[in-house]
């Protein structure tokens, strides 16, 4: 069985994506200004909810992976995905971090503060999709 073949596969993810905005917005991290007060250290609720996030998942997969053979929407076996830590990881993360701390947007907040109003962040998403592509045509071009 593959992800097109469970019928539940989009409405699911579509329904954790809005869990997911929701949790963003009610805790009050959709916004900006929460997110740079949080890395100055003047704010240390967005610790609490990251750090229930962490609880959630790590559960969600420890019982999957304990009880489950297979994943229940897409039906694959549960594998483990060693990522190597190499240059591009370091280089990415180090971009990502200084990105999120000049702006306090992270992309998963940048959505969800979209959708309770906050428009001018859509600047933040078109900055993300422009560096994406960006990366993407570097690192195609010097492949070939």
């Amino acid at each position: 069985m593959s992800e097109r073949e469970s019928a539940l596969f989009a409405p699911v993810v579509f329904a954790g994506g809005l869990v997911f905005g929701l949790g963003l917005a009610v805790s009050g991290m959709a916004k900006p200004e929460v997110v740079l007060d949080f890395l100055q250290f003047e704010d240390l609720g967005l610790l609490f909810v990251m750090g229930g996030a962490a609880v959630v998942t790590g559960l969600a997969f420890f019982v999957g992976t304990t009880f489950l053979e297979r994943a229940p929407l897409t039906g694959r076996a549960y594998t483990r995905r060693v990522k190597a830590m190499d240059r591009n990881v370091v280089l990415g993360g180090a971009v990502f971090g200084v990105g999120w701390g000049i702006s306090g947007i992270c992309p998963g907040a940048a959505y969800a503060s979209v959708g309770i109003g906050n428009l001018p962040v859509l600047w933040a998403v078109a900055g993300m999709f422009l560096g994406a592509y960006a990366q993407g045509y570097a690192r195609s071009r010097l492949a070939g």
